[in-house]
């Protein structure tokens, strides 16, 4: 007698084991997050870097995947705001990026243009708590079009390598760490430092 298989049994015995199958026009959504706005949609003002109040933000890691930074560079000037957080999650860097943020006046926070990794998932969150500022996100694996930022956290890594343990930078550390950044003469901005432009107020370095 033949003995009848479960319908179960029987998809397990397929090549396949019974995977769902999409459809070409089908799109994968698991792993990634909601976005609002693509970058080519971000106002002429972000891309001409032609005024003060745009935005772009990523995580810097430390060696062993604790502890990171939360950096937001300006677009116009270069300056630089960052914080730790204690894990590369989405709700510790939604926080630290609204704390980061609510430092400065609210005219000089206009658009946003983060990484695509998922601690920016709580987005929503960020564009809520600072009055409506909206996020433009680059296209995937183009981390050309945040170059301001890209070239900030090099910059970084000259204070904290990748093999620095996060955990162990103290905040005095990483608040002389941004001073000396924002204090940086730069060529790109005729020599003066990110300071000077973001706050439009001449320093007299030594």
């Amino acid at each position: 007698m033949i003995r009848l298989l479960s319908q179960a049994r029987l998809i397990r015995s397929l090549r396949h084991r019974g995977k769902t199958r999409h459809s070409k026009e089908h799109t994968e959504t698991r792993g990634k997050i909601r976005i609002t706005h693509t970058i080519h949609e971000r106002l002429e003002a972000a891309e001409k870097r032609s005024e003060i109040g745009h935005w772009e933000a990523d995580t810097v890691a430390g060696k062993t995947g604790g502890s990171c930074l939360v950096t937001l560079t300006n677009r116009k000037s270069r300056f630089l705001l960052a914080g730790k957080v204690q894990k590369k999650k989405a709700q510790y860097v939604c926080e630290m990026m609204i704390e980061l943020l609510n430092t400065i006046d609210k005219e000089c926070v206009k658009t946003i243009t983060p990484d695509r990794g998922k601690e920016f998932s709580k987005h929503f969150d960020v564009t809520e708590s600072l009055g409506d500022v909206p996020f433009y996100f680059p296209d995937p694996h183009a981390s050309w079009q945040r170059g301001t930022n890209e070239n900030t956290n090099g910059l970084i890594r000259e204070y904290l390598p990748k093999t620095k343990e996060m955990d162990t930078v103290e905040k005095s550390t990483l608040y002389r760490m941004i001073e000396k950044l924002n204090s940086r003469p730069r060529k790109c901005l005729g020599w003066k430092t990110p300071y000077e432009v973001f706050f439009n107020k001449v320093l007299h370095l030594i």
